[in-house]
């Protein structure tokens, strides 16, 4: 078998190195950034296997430029997140093409474990640290392979002992973790765009925003229930408040004031007094791990009564009850909030509150507004006209897709009217403006309803495909009156998964199957989802353990191991003791081992120094038997019983290291050493 140099070994797996460090931000990178990195390493991987010259500065400079000036094009600046990280992945790859020096190769190096640190910024899950450890051992054996200067162990021997490097570093980087004073938020300001790109509810809704949700399978946040877990009808998560309408897109308006009190609501789905019964549940207590959204509110079951609290972090709950933080939600937050399902009526609202919620623009959805205007003579009574209504929506042809047909200038009268077919906002959206033009206030709710349970934990997850959106309305001396009208077309989406509410296509048919009915893929389908409960619960558990050790979490950990009342120069104290302690169990057995040398090699090592303090010097490559030939030549200046001496030393010498009755590993007799040392005194 043909076996490739050292030197091309060693390059192709520091291009091996280098691909493991890259391949994560592929998933982030723009496609023309990923297509060059991933050329450039195949040309250097093309020029080490071939024995080419590497490329010369006058090409690679004009390239690199080139890139460069496509990033500052990409983002309009070189200094952000992704600007940044797109930068350094370029520049990784432009300098493997430019390796002349042992220099050079450092330099790659410490540009891997730098753009390696920066994967965090987009994902800290498990897998991520998995890969991650792997991806430094990798490095590290590449960097161990490049210090050898003679003979080169095996490449499993040199990945097991990179992996024996990194190993040695836990139990320190275990003891930071735990003990370094931790502080609310980053150590440095975060750059503009370092939290773009997430996922979840905007603040406006407009025929199609929530519609492009329902296919993500990314969890918006995960609930523990305190109490016993509502009905699956009942778990309308609130987010924000819509109340500006332009014909087309609602937005929040005006910033709501806070609540000076429990604004009630009604808890009504598509029959009005279907949540009046007073045996219901009341208090529900919740415990959210919210994943971040880049927006400012909170989410909590309908409805809250108290703002949480969040370190760091001012948050209150408006008069409207929305929960809203004072800035935008960027990391992962966990918060204790308490709901009411059936909070006291009132029959207070403002003029300013009830003008809101009677706007509509002008000049917008005629027939809307003549339909309005019909049902308000036939239904005097508020009450009446919402369900008659929710009627309408229940027993006309409506159905609920995710493929709606484009809507016109007027949206909810080619809904109402043409269509009739459309997502949850399509039909909340519809709903108030149809209550606003028939004179009673209304507004659209934005949230998550429904949830699914872990059995492996038992948290309920939430994800972005329960986006929602449903109606409020103004029905004196109720209240605010939550009013689904989705749940009149497809009550099954209310009470359970939208997956089984929504038409499949043949492949879903085939691999998924209808509801209710058996298939070839079910059995896989069983298994694949406990697989997906286990992980999600290891998952939850790394989120609440790992990613959220606030400074909260290590005080009380303090605590738990008996150091109550520590300050932070307590803490750095308790830390670098620790730490020291951690760091000498690892490092003093490995000096003492390496003071151990060979008795023979120290012997043998005085009597070369000896010689070349009388100008013979040993050579690198001269072995005992070839310097000893040299030493006792006729020319040489050594003395004949001088002479004499180093020959019977080198002889016992080379009996006692290379022997078969002794060798290297065995020790040698005390009577054999003591004579070398004799014969080592007469060579002097």
């Amino acid at each position: 078998m043909h076996t490739l140099p050292r030197d091309k070994s060693d390059t192709l797996l520091l291009l091996g190195a280098c691909a493991m460090v890259l391949l994560p931000h592929f998933l982030h990178l723009s496609w023309w950034t990923s297509l060059i990195c991933g050329g450039l390493l195949l040309w250097r991987a093309w020029i080490t296997v071939r024995g080419q010259r590497l490329p010369p500065l006058w090409l690679l400079l004009p390239l690199a430029a080139l890139t460069m000036a496509g990033i500052y094009i990409d983002f309009r600046t070189l200094l952000g997140r992704d600007a940044g990280v797109a930068m350094l992945a370029l520049l990784l790859t432009f300098k493997l093409l430019e390796m002349r020096a042992r220099r050079d190769l450092f330099v790659v190096l410490l540009l891997s474990f730098f753009l390696l640190l920066t994967g965090f910024f987009y994902s800290q899950s498990i897998l991520s640290l998995l890969w991650m450890m792997a991806t430094l051992v990798l490095i590290l054996t590449v960097q161990l392979s490049f210090q050898y200067t003679g003979l080169v162990p095996p490449l499993k021997q040199r990945l097991r002992l990179g992996a024996l490097v990194l190993a040695m570093a836990l139990p320190l980087t275990l003891i930071l973790f735990l003990l370094f004073p931790r502080i609310q938020g980053p150590l440095w300001g975060m750059p503009g765009d370092a939290h773009g790109g997430r996922t979840g509810l905007s603040d406006s809704m407009a025929p199609g925003n929530i519609a492009q949700l329902a296919l993500s399978d990314e969890i918006a946040f995960r609930v523990k229930f305190i109490d016993a877990a509502p009905a699956p009808a009942r778990l309308y998560w609130r987010g924000a408040v819509l109340n500006n309408f332009d014909g087309r897109t609602w937005t929040q308006g005006q910033a709501s004031r806070p609540a000076v009190d429990t604004v009630p609501h009604i808890q009504v789905a598509s029959n009005l007094d279907s949540d009046l019964n007073p045996n219901s549940a009341t208090a529900v207590r919740q415990q959210i791990t919210m994943e971040a959204n880049g927006q400012r509110w909170l989410f909590a079951l309908e409805t809250p009564q108290l703002a949480p609290t969040l370190e760091g972090i001012a948050v209150r709950l408006t008069a409207d009850h929305q929960i809203r933080a004072a800035r935008a939600i960027n990391e992962r937050v966990r918060y204790d909030v308490t709901s009411n399902l059936k909070p006291a009526p009132s029959d207070q609202i403002s003029a300013s509150s009830l003008q809101q919620a009677l706007a509509l623009p002008n000049d917008f959805n005629p027939r809307t507004q003549e339909f309005a205007a019909d049902l308000r003579k036939k239904w005097p009574d508020d009450a009446a006209l919402v369900s008659a209504v929710l009627s309408f929506f229940r027993h006309e042809k409506f159905s609920y897709t995710l493929e709606p047909p484009l809507l016109g200038r007027d949206s909810v009268d080619d809904f109402l009217f043409s269509s009739r077919a459309g997502f949850c906002e399509h039909y909340a959206s519809s709903f108030v403006v149809l209550m606003r033009a028939a004179g009673i206030p209304a507004r659209v709710v934005t949230g998550y309803q429904g949830g699914e349970t872990n059995p492996v934990d038992g948290m309920m997850t939430v994800r972005q495909s329960d986006a929602h959106a449903w109606a409020e309305v103004w029905l004196p001396p109720r209240g605010w009156v939550r009013v689904d009208p989705t749940a009149a077309v497809a009550p099954s989406r209310i009470e359970t998964q939208l997956s089984n509410v929504l038409p499949r296509s043949f492949f879903g048919n085939l691999l998924g199957g209808a509801a209710g009915q058996a298939n070839w893929w079910s059995g896989l389908n069983d298994a694949t989802a406990l697989l997906r409960a286990n992980w999600e619960a290891l998952g939850n558990g790394w989120n609440q353990w790992v990613l959220n050790y606030t400074p909260a979490r290590q005080m009380g950990l303090l605590r738990w191991l008996g150091f109550d009342g520590f300050d932070w120069r307590s803490l750095i104290i308790l830390m670098l003791a620790i730490g020291t302690v951690a760091v000498g169990s690892v490092t003093l057995p490995l000096l003492l081992a390496r003071n151990k040398s060979n008795p023979l090699d120290t012997v043998y090592s005085s009597l070369c120094a000896q010689m070349a303090r009388r100008g013979m010097a040993r050579n690198k490559h001269e072995g005992p038997g070839t310097y000893g030939r040299r030493l006792c030549a006729s020319n040489s200046p050594l003395t004949p019983p001088v002479k004499i001496a180093v020959q019977r030393f080198l002889a016992l010498y080379e009996a006692l290291q290379y022997g078969a009755d002794y060798g290297p590993a065995n020790k040698p007799p005390a009577p054999l050493m003591a004579q070398l040392k004799l014969l080592l005194s007469q060579c002097r």
